[in-house]
């Protein structure tokens, strides 16, 4: 009885002693070995950073934040005070997410486990990983018709890119339209359309689930709309 007693003891003390964190961020950066980690997320406007980690030959990495609610954060690597890796953007929610990548194709390819926010936000990215590329292949084809002053040409593109803007509008609407019960929705509609007709923010706004409009970036679209009113 009294060992049991001790070890329950133990076992408590552990766990108190144990500190707890609201997110927690980590994984393995395949073939990194110095480097910093840095985790950030947008506050107020101005890209911060939360934590960071030096990487002295150990590719593991463990990070931690304070979160109230869902929210985007950025993993960003810094090696030999250079950007060039990138940064990789997520939806965490509370818990623990998992980021696998590699350094050769570090913001390129990563895998992420972690937050049903996620997935819908990964489907989200999926589609305008095509829109960006054929926005890619009109800028190009505009400097070709510079090139050979083809006016004609240069017409057709500028109508093509305006019909391809309309159409990445329309389908970030319908997006969180279908997906109103996700943070990931008032979010897309402040960070990709946020330019766009303010009837097209205020049917996203208005389809919103309570729980959602009362979250971080459901408060922040309404206020952005109001603001953009005049209210």
């Amino acid at each position: 009885m009294k060992k049991s007693f001790l070890l329950l003891s133990l076992l408590l003390l552990f766990s108190c002693g144990k500190e707890q964190h609201d997110l927690t961020v980590k994984g393995t950066i395949k073939d990194l070995k110095k480097g910093t980690l840095y985790l950030q997320k947008i506050q107020d406007s101005v890209l911060i950073s939360v934590d960071s980690l030096i990487i002295n030959g150990d590719s593991n990495f463990e990070l931690h934040a304070i979160l109230e609610s869902p929210e985007v954060f950025f993993l960003h690597l810094n090696k030999n005070n250079s950007d060039a890796y990138g940064k990789i953007p997520f939806f965490a929610d509370k818990g623990v997410t998992v980021i696998n990548t590699t350094l050769k194709e570090f913001s390129l390819n990563p895998e992420i486990k972690g937050s049903k926010q996620q997935v819908v936000f990964e489907q989200y990215l999926k589609m305008m990983d095509r829109y960006n590329d054929k926005n890619l292949e009109l800028i190009k084809a505009e400097l070709d018709a510079k090139m050979i002053k083809d006016s004609s040409l240069l017409a057709a593109n500028t109508k093509a890119y305006e019909s391809l803007l309309k159409s990445k509008y329309l389908y970030t609407v319908n997006f969180a339209i279908q997906n109103k019960d996700s943070d990931v929705a008032p979010y897309v509609a402040l960070t990709e359309i946020y330019d766009a007709q303010t009837k097209w923010l205020d049917t996203i706004n208005n389809s919103l689930t309570p729980e959602i409009k009362a979250s971080k970036y459901g408060k922040e679209l309404d206020a952005f709309i109001k603001d953009r009113k005049g209210n």
